[in-house]
Order: C-alpha cells, then structure tokens, then sequence
C-alpha cells in the first residue's frame, strides 16, 4: 500500500507534465492537465525549439561544462590539501569553506553584481560561471574531504616508500581512489549551473547571452502562459540533465555515502 501510494506521488505529476506536452492549449485549459489528449500534436515541441530554446540550451551546456571543470579541479586540489596537511591554517581556510554553506547567494547578490561590473564582465557568459563555480565550491570540498579520508594512511606510507612526492600520489593514488567523489561534485556542480536562475537573471540582459531558466520566460506573456509550450521547453530542458545522471548515479549514491568521512 505504501509503494502504491508512493507511486502516485511521483506518477501523476509526470504524467501531467507528459500529457500536458501533446494537448493544444485551448483542450489543457478546457479538460485539464490529466486529459488524455483527443488530438496529440509535436506542435508544442517544435515551437518550443522555434523559440530559441536550442539557443539557450548551447549556453547552459557551455555555462555547465566550465562550472564543472572549475569546481572538480580546485575541489579535488583544496581536498588533497586539507586532508594531507593537517595544520592550523588549512583547518581554518576548510571552516571558511564551510561557513559558504550558510550565505545564500540572494544575500550577496549585490556585491557579486558590483564586483562583475569591475571586472568588466557583466552581460556574458563567464559572469554566471565564475559565481555559479565558487558557490558550489564548499559543499563539493565536504564531500570530497570525507571522501578522501576514507584512504588509508597506509596507501600513503607505501608510496612514500616507492619515492612517490605529494604530485604522484595525487594523481596515482588520490584521484583514482576518490572517483566516486569526484563523480558526486561533478553532477552537483552541474545541477546547480543548470537551474541557476538568480545569476543568469542579475548578470546577464542580452537574448543571446539567456540560459534556459530565463528562455523559459519566452512562454510567458503579460496575460497568458503558454503552459503546454512551457512543460514541453522543461522536458526538452531536463533530457541532457537526465541522462548524466543515468550515467553517474551510482558513483553519486556512494560518494554521498562517504560524507564524513572516518
């Protein structure tokens, strides 16, 4: 009974997305979103892509990738570092990584705006990046750091016996070790570029610099919302999204499973 009720929860919204995607809009406004439709159309499809929505996607893949390799290249690095050095200066530079949990973007909104301006960077792409990237940065260095504690010291102790410097037994020992880490920063930092909208909103104005958060706008007018052109933008929007986390849903589950490390 419990799965059945379960699975309603979960089956009967998608299954108002799907179907709301293939109804005309004048039969979703008259019959309701869980209607099957008497006449199913791709019209809601293809208007979605007549809209730009290929556009805005192109920007949110190249927004996402940089985000990514931003974050999985200075969260592994900060992680190896505070998990190896073990001083009073790295402890304290991690509590300042972790005080970022508790600033939400919205409260730093204007200095990271003037902050852009001076950096001549407002209205482009890097300045969703750059912000997107340091405010992902310190749940991806917690999971890392407990990912990376789960090594043994011993692993360490015998590649130091085998001549290994800190650079060799970063890339032959740490980095293969911690993939399922890496893997959980990586969809992380990805999900967050791919839904930010404050960012994109604040920084950025031209049509050609617009991500998909902000291209789904374009369904909207000022007495009306196209809703099924809109759901069929979002499932269009979520497919990329959906099939890498088909591919790295197990490396998230255990590296989350390694939070806190030993």
């Amino acid at each position: 009974m419990g799965a059945f009720a379960w699975l309603l929860v979960v089956g009967v919204p998608l299954y108002a997305l799907l179907v709301a995607t293939f109804q005309q809009t004048s039969e979703y406004r008259a019959a309701g979103p869980l209607t099957i439709p008497s006449d199913p159309t791709l019209g809601n499809y293809a208007r979605a892509i007549e809209n730009g929505l290929a556009g805005f996607v192109l920007n949110t893949v190249v927004v996402t990738a940089v985000v990514v390799a931003i974050v999985v290249a200075l969260a592994v690095t900060a992680g190896y570092a505070i998990v190896r050095t073990r001083s009073l200066m790295t402890n304290s530079l991690f509590r300042v990584f972790l005080l970022g949990l508790a600033i939400p973007n919205q409260a730093v909104i204007i200095p990271v705006y003037l902050i852009i301006i001076e950096m001549g960077l407002y209205d482009s792409l890097l300045a969703v990046m750059l912000p997107t990237a340091a405010f992902a940065l310190p749940v991806c260095i917690l999971i890392l750091t407990g990912s990376m504690r789960d090594i043994s010291d011993d692993l360490y102790e015998a590649m130091e016996l085998d001549g290994a410097g800190p650079v060799r037994m970063f890339f032959r020992l740490v980095v293969p070790l911690s993939r399922s880490g890496i893997s959980t920063i990586a969809v992380y930092a990805a999900l967050q570029a791919w839904n930010g909208f404050l960012f994109p909103l604040i920084l950025t104005q031209s049509p050609d610099k617009r991500v998909i958060t902000l291209g789904l706008f374009e369904f909207q007018g000022l007495y009306r919302v196209d809703i099924p052109g809109l759901l069929s933008a979002v499932v269009l929007a979520t497919i990329p999204l959906f099939i890498v986390y088909l591919v790295a849903r197990r490396s998230l589950v255990s590296g989350l499973m390694g939070v806190g490390g030993k």
